[in-house]
């Protein structure tokens, strides 16, 4: 794997405003360059790039990151891809160590993967109730290539044919395709299903959903039976038909997310193309967040039935904290008798879109929920319902969006906004510059980044312990007065004490202007790394601009002695100094201003001087990030479904699941 040591020495030779003015034109800005945001449709520039810190950040939809984020982000390289193509442009060779290490288990399991979804697929060509299943549901030959759409036999063990070592392969097991009964004998998880593979964003087989035909289709078993969590799939995370969708969600700005695998292939066989799917779990707020950066509009369909209505209520309710201001969220619900599937086979595409665009907006659904669920005009029933939307607008962090459904819930109870919930209260620094152009206040990134833990926001100790993070991570040379403190170990550690350790390791092999964008990936995919996101856009990283080195020296000293003595956080045990420190010690790091710091009673360190190698044991947190790249693939039209019954299949897809040429929709496997 390649070496966060390279990772560093890369990105210090290649300019982020020069790789991202390739793709998306810059303007220089002051000191800055922008553009409006790749990611997110808007009318007025608010994607900035530093060509001091290395680093673009949009004010508005919050991405960020570094050169090597930007190119997976927006051009669908993959970690490895994006780096070597850097490498390539400044003239490196691009090294290869085990200290950037994906789960050991990932590169065997998309190749299992993608064997089987193989397999499958040239098994639906052989089997008359699966092509007689697709056909009666109106799928086209193109639609079919287009899922790689499959069949699983039926038999206990018909994956043996697909894979020579069947009976000893762990990885089939890892994958969720092999079941090991209470006898030790193996047999296939997915039989007599018609195959949907669901793909990550690179277009890479990751699970599946079967759902049941033949002789099994009496009700003996679950209806739709999905892959198990596995190292490389998360049912929270991941959406079916996202690949194949995304270059559509961009271009119309809407994304539809449906209940079913059916529901997305009929969609797309009628031309409706920006349909995705949640896989068999409720939506989460990671599945919101991801498909607001995708797009403004974000749809939710539901049957009209009980469950559909109590599936739509936790999807509200999973939403709220990922809502951002200039951004909406409707509920659709079609009749009882309908699923989106039956619907626009019955009714048409035109019918089916104008129900999408009447959806109901989220602030209505809420409103009417509540009184639904809280039914009354009393005094009583008015005060449960505010008390309920209370917990629910508590969630929201869009502050624009708070006020607003506030007001909306005081028309309803006659209880004043402001009394149902206070406006957020600006934090913007009085005489500090902004760097954003439009002259408008940093806090208005406010709603944009992930919402901070309750537990962080409400604990003045935890606070404090945050902006002296974000203070190293914008001057590292401030590392050197905490590199030998006594950190808690880290099994009785609180969390934000463990994530100023992290910080500390790193940032003290950092200059004292730093490369933001190099930082950050240098906890890419660690516990850590939403945190140092969020500390590196943090609307207070301005105060820090004034504080003097001095009054931090200061205050990190003073910190220091409340942690090791104990009064911020319980009394910690002691470890030893980080072992690629632990030959310097802490005068080799550079001379402290004043005196050195003194000892506590009863403390039993030494006074600073060279550690010798190996004088203590060590307790480290390797960063050990592992890539989740975004693919952005080209667009392509939507087209009406071709006047065909499925006869036209042949069902003989190329052996390497190459479509035809001219197939946008080509994952690469």
């Amino acid at each position: 794997m390649i070496p966060n040591d390279f990772i560093a020495q890369l990105l210090s030779r290649v300019d982020v405003v020069e790789v991202i003015d390739r793709l998306v034109p810059l303007k220089k800005a002051g000191q800055n360059y922008q553009a409006c945001c790749p990611f997110h449709k808007e009318k007025s520039p608010s994607f900035t790039v530093s060509p001091t810190k290395q680093f673009y950040h949009c004010f508005g939809c919050g991405a960020h990151g570094s050169a090597i984020t930007f190119l997976m982000e927006y051009a669908g390289k993959t970690f490895p891809d994006a780096v070597e193509e850097l490498a390539q442009g400044v003239g490196m060779s691009v090294p290869h160590d085990n200290t950037r290490v994906a789960d050991p288990q990932a590169g065997g399991l998309f190749e299992v993967m993608q064997t089987a979804a193989l397999f499958y697929k040239q098994q639906l060509k052989g089997s008359p109730v699966a092509v007689e299943y697709f056909k009666k549901r109106g799928v086209s030959g193109e639609v079919a290539r287009r899922f790689h759409l499959g069949w699983a036999p039926p038999g206990w063990q018909s994956l043996a044919s697909a894979f020579d070592d069947y009976a000893d392969n762990a990885l089939l097991e890892t994958a969720g395709l092999v079941t090991t009964g209470d006898a030790g004998k193996r047999y296939d998880r997915f039989r007599e299903r018609v195959m949907f593979p669901i793909l990550n964003q690179q277009g890479a087989v990751i699970a599946f959903g079967g759902r049941i035909l033949g002789s099994k289709d009496d009700g003996g078993g679950p209806k739709y039976l999905n892959s198990p969590e596995t190292p490389i799939f998360s049912k929270g995370q991941e959406l079916y038909g996202l690949f194949q969708a995304q270059a559509t969600i961009r271009k119309v700005n809407r994304v539809l997310v449906v209940e079913g695998y059916m529901d997305v292939v009929a969609l797309a066989q009628y031309g409706v193309e920006y349909v995705v799917a949640t896989l068999g779990t409720a939506t989460t707020e990671a599945h919101v967040q991801r498909l607001m950066r995708l797009a403004d509009e974000v749809v939710f369909s539901f049957d009209g039935d009980a469950a559909g209505q109590r599936a739509a209520w936790r999807a509200l309710e999973n939403a709220l904290p990922a809502l951002r201001d200039g951004k909406q969220v409707r509920f659709l619900f079609l009749p009882e008798e309908h699923d989106p599937d039956s619907y626009i086979r019955e009714h048409g595409r035109e019918a089916f879109e104008e129900y999408v665009a009447n959806a109901l907006p989220l602030s209505a659904y809420w409103i009417r929920e509540l009184n639904a669920r809280h039914a009354g005009d009393s005094a009583e029933a008015k005060a449960a319902r505010a008390a309920a939307a209370r917990v629910h607008l508590e969630q929201v962090s869009a502050p624009m969006l708070r006020e607003t459904l506030a007001k909306v819930l005081e028309g309803d109870v006659n209880i004043a906004s402001h009394a149902l919930l206070p406006p957020v209260k600006p934090r913007a620094a009085e005489g500090v510059a902004s760097e954003d152009s439009h002259g408008a206040a940093r806090t208005r990134f406010v709603a944009r980044r992930p919402p901070m833990p309750a537990s962080a926001r409400s604990d003045p100790a935890t606070q404090r312990v945050r902006s002296h993070a974000r203070r190293i991570l914008a001057r590292p040379k401030l590392a050197m007065y905490l590199v030998d403190m006594q950190f808690p170990d880290s099994a009785s550690a609180p969390q934000v004490l463990r994530l100023l350790q992290a910080v500390v390791g790193v940032a003290i092999r950092f200059p004292d202007e730093p490369n933001v964008g190099a930082l950050l990936e240098e906890f890419r995919e660690t516990e850590f790394a939403s945190e140092v996101s969020r500390l590196l856009t943090d609307r207070d990283s301005e105060l820090d601009a004034v504080v003097s080195d001095e009054e931090a020296e200061s205050e990190l000293r003073e910190l220091r002695k409340q942690i090791e003595g104990g009064q911020l956080f319980p009394a910690n045990r002691v470890v030893a100094v980080p072992e690629h420190l632990s030959n310097m010690g802490i005068l080799a790091l550079g001379v402290r201003r004043g005196s050195a710091l003194p000892l506590l009673p009863g403390d039993n360190r030494v006074e600073a001087r060279p550690i010798a190698h190996g004088n203590a044991p060590v307790v480290t947190r390797p960063l050990a990030p592992a890539p989740s790249p975004i693919a952005l693939p080209a667009s392509e039209e939507a087209s009406a479904p071709p006047d065909d019954d499925l006869d036209d299949i042949p069902f003989d897809f190329d052996a390497n699941f190459a479509p035809p040429p001219d197939d946008d929709h080509n994952a690469p496997f």
